[in-house]
């Protein structure tokens, strides 16, 4: 998964922020448990910045109500309250470019 930035402070967030771990080689790219997560600058290419919407990247979490209070201590706005879909919970936030993000638990067993 990649996403669109245009500040440093959208690459800091997602270490600093949100605590993902940046890889050793590479200040664009971030892990989240086994699964890597970049970001890349459309300037540096001469393509205009536009922020990545309707495509929430899924941050999976033990407890949304207990990260979402986290990062709101850090100053991440929400757009509304937790969202229970009667399988998961759900949090919505952006990060500093307006790229769609979620907190997300599912709750609910998987059906076999």
């Amino acid at each position: 998964m990649a996403f669109r930035v245009r500040t440093a402070s959208a690459r800091s967030f997602y270490v600093e922020t949100l605590g993902l771990k940046q890889d050793e080689r590479s200040r664009l790219e971030f892990w989240l448990d086994g699964t890597c997560f970049g970001i890349w600058e459309p300037a540096k290419f001469g393509m205009p910045f536009a922020p990545q919407k309707n495509g929430h990247l899924a941050l999976g979490v033990d407890d949304v109500a207990a990260r979402k209070a986290e990062l709101e201590d850090k100053g991440v706005e929400f757009g509304g309250e937790i969202l229970d879909t009667g399988v998961c919970h759900m949090a919505f936030f952006n990060d500093p470019d307006g790229n769609d993000l979620m907190l997300h638990k599912r709750y609910a067993p998987h059906e076999r």
